[in-house]
């Protein structure tokens, strides 16, 4: 199983698939790589060089108990980056994923990235109610898998996901650590990226579903594409959350077109 270990000494793992220019691709919050499973195919068939890592305290990465906010996870990612050589990459965020990525920029420069695409990204800030956030933050203490249950068809959406791939995505979320789980929503709940997303200068490519529960396409989408100069609004009908799975074709072909 192949992994790297941070400078904390947190070990991630980590699929790495093809040849060609990089895509890193980030997943969302409470799942794993293996959510890019799609997406890294099609480009590694065409080409390209996809790699994809478990978050810490998701998956097969390590769960230190610590380091869940946006700087720590934004420093993995330059661990990934820099521990397998990587220049001119695309990087691709999923909702949570998208403030990882637009962090490591702020943090780290781009000098190894070409462009980013953020995918149903939570970015530039969700904007919640802090009332709201500490009583969902309470919910996920101390009834984590009730709140699974009831809000997994929201991510879904209404468009056609075969019953396995819902119920893999579900295991998933129940095999996340509750710490990280909690930690990384009260991180992602209270982040304001609005001046770090003004101060990305490269291409970038928003993919969002008109129909998402979770980052709304007018509040994240939609502002994000306004906020970066170099970018490009694709809006997917009836589109959810889960785009890499309700619409995985328009996804791969979009994001194939954008990094070649």
């Amino acid at each position: 199983m192949p992994s790297l270990r941070t400078p904390d000494g947190t070990q991630l793992y980590y699929r790495d698939w093809g040849t060609g220019r990089p895509v890193v691709l980030v997943h969302s919050l409470l799942m794993n790589g293996d959510m890019w499973q799609y997406q890294m195919h099609h480009l590694a068939e065409h080409g390209h060089r996809a790699i994809a890592y478990d978050r810490r305290g998701h998956g097969r990465s390590d769960d230190p108990g610590a380091g869940y906010d946006f700087d720590t996870l934004a420093d993995d990612l330059a661990a990934v980056l820099d521990t397998l050589g990587l220049a001119d990459v695309t990087l691709v965020g999923h909702s949570m994923g998208g403030g990882e990525v637009v962090r490591y920029l702020s943090r780290h420069g781009d000098a190894r990235i070409s462009r980013v695409a953020l995918v149903g990204s939570t970015v530039p800030c969700l904007g919640v109610d802090p009332v709201e956030a500490a009583a969902l933050l309470e919910r996920l203490r101390t009834g984590y898998g009730q709140w699974v249950q009831e809000n997994a068809a929201f991510s879904f959406g209404t468009e056609p996901i075969p019953q396995v791939e819902r119920d893999r995505t579900i295991q998933d979320w129940m095999a996340v650590s509750l710490k990280a789980a909690v930690e990384c929503t009260a991180a992602n709940l209270a982040a304001d990226f609005r001046a770090e997303v003004s101060a990305v200068r490269l291409p970038a490519l928003v993919a969002h579903g008109d129909s998402d529960a979770f980052a709304p396409l007018e509040t994240c989408g939609r502002k994000t594409a306004e906020l970066i100069p170099d970018s490009k609004l694709v809006v997917y009908r009836n589109g959810s959350h889960m785009l890499h799975l309700s619409h995985r074709r328009q996804l791969n072909a979009d994001l194939l077109d954008f990094v070649s």
